[in-house]
């Protein structure tokens, strides 16, 4: 589990990594909110914790960012500032949690773990590439928090693309796995839904996801 924690108190920061490394924790640090939010944008996380009065982006406004790109990992805010007007701004900027300093460390453990766990219950039925998401529940496609609407032949090839992300599939295995057909190599069918899904996920967005890999297939990834 990688935990984002964005706090300007070395001391503090470090003994928090301390802890967590012994728990089990990969925890990276920023001391400032605009290094939280690079950190953010350059890696995924499990859980981020937030301290409130931070240089740069304050806590409040660096939550606000980070919802804005990702409604669905974990955010807990840790903060001096323990008043009812001040918790109820960092839920309203989409906080999943609120613990006032000081604290105990097996309370921020125990408050950690109940989030990560809530969130990877979550993520069963959530597969993610960039800001692109897939949510096995609903079968809805987004991409930037904007819903992309797709046909049930469109969504089951995005669906078999999502669940093997980073793979090269071949259009044999796509016939096989999402039309149920023994793969007919006159046919152009996989090439033309490969160039609808590609006008519907990647039109307008950055970076391009579905790549064509000439000789071999297709491949949904960053880059």
């Amino acid at each position: 589990m990688k935990i984002l924690l964005v706090e300007d108190e070395e001391r503090l920061a470090s003994f928090i990594r301390k802890g967590m490394s012994a728990e089990g924790y990969d925890v990276e640090i920023a001391y400032d909110g605009r290094i939280g939010l690079s950190l953010f944008h350059k890696d995924s996380y499990d859980t981020i914790i937030l301290d409130v009065n931070l240089p740069h982006i304050n806590g409040f406004e660096l939550c606000r960012l980070i919802r804005s790109e990702n409604e669905t990992v974990p955010v807990l805010m840790l903060t001096a500032l323990d008043s009812l007007a001040d918790k109820s701004e960092g839920f309203n900027a989409g906080a999943d949690d609120y613990l006032a300093k000081p604290f105990e460390f097996q309370e921020l453990l125990l408050r950690v773990r109940a989030l990560t766990r809530r969130h990877t219950s979550k993520q069963k039925q959530l597969l993610q590439l960039a800001d692109l998401e897939l949510n096995l529940d609903t079968q809805t496609v987004t991409r930037a928090g904007k819903r992309i609407d797709l046909t049930t032949r469109e969504y089951a090839l995005m669906e078999y693309l999502m669940q093997n992300k980073g793979k090269i599939i071949s259009r044999v295995d796509i016939s096989e796995r999402v039309w149920n057909l023994n793969f007919d190599s006159n046919t152009n069918v996989i090439d033309v839904y490969i160039s609808y899904l590609r006008k519907k996920i990647d039109k307008g967005f950055s970076p391009k996801l579905l790549h064509t890999i000439v000789g071999m297939g297709y491949v949904l990834r960053e880059g």
